[in-house]
């Protein structure tokens, strides 16, 4: 009696296991929903814009600045990572960095056009100290907001090792992650010096 319902659970059983190859071989196709689409690759070039581009900066810096706003609060809630708030924090720093440079710039080229005018006597030297002021006062906030630019990279790149040393202690990292971040950090205090 055991032999008659063996043979019938024996193909049942067969049966299901060919049915599920046949869906794993489905699964693999690329309409498939199983797998994540790839990450958009975002503006993330990090060269300095050209001059006449004042308002671009502005608002890239007032969108990352909202983006960094409400960061930490969605990470105490557990919507986002660590990681993602210091990312838009520095963010919100390079983009400020990148705007005092720009502000400069585009001082240096008034200065060129300026003492051409008082060459020819269209404005008076007056004019053209308080254009030289305003430019060493550009001059100077660029250099403390490239100084703080600096000193945050550094911080998010000691950060990063940290967590990834952190990961592969735990396990779940990659020692190639963390000789990335070594390199990466390494490579910041170098540019620093």
């Amino acid at each position: 009696m055991a032999r008659i319902f063996a043979l019938p659970v024996t193909l049942f059983a067969l049966a299901m296991a060919v049915w599920a190859a046949d869906q794993s071989d489905k699964s693999d196709e690329p309409d498939s929903f199983d797998v994540e689409p790839p990450i958009l690759k975002q503006d993330v070039s990090e060269e300095p814009l050209p001059n006449g581009n004042m308002a671009r900066l502005e608002k890239q810096l007032e969108r990352a600045k909202q983006n960094a706003a409400g960061a930490e609060r969605l990470y105490k809630i557990g919507v986002l990572a660590k990681a993602e708030v210091e990312q838009r924090s520095l963010k919100v720093i390079r983009c400020e960095s990148d705007l005092a440079n720009a502000r400069v710039a585009r001082a240096k080229e008034e200065l060129a056009e300026k003492e051409s005018k008082l060459a020819t006597g269209e404005i008076t030297r007056d004019e053209m100290e308080s254009i030289k002021t305003a430019l060493a006062q550009l001059t100077e906030a660029a250099q403390v907001a490239m100084a703080k630019r600096a000193r945050a990279e550094v911080e998010f790149a000691e950060a990063n090792l940290r967590r990834q040393q952190k990961l592969l202690k735990l396990g779940v990292g990659q020692k190639a992650d963390v000789t990335r971040a070594e390199e990466k950090l390494a490579e910041l205090k170098e540019q620093k010096n």
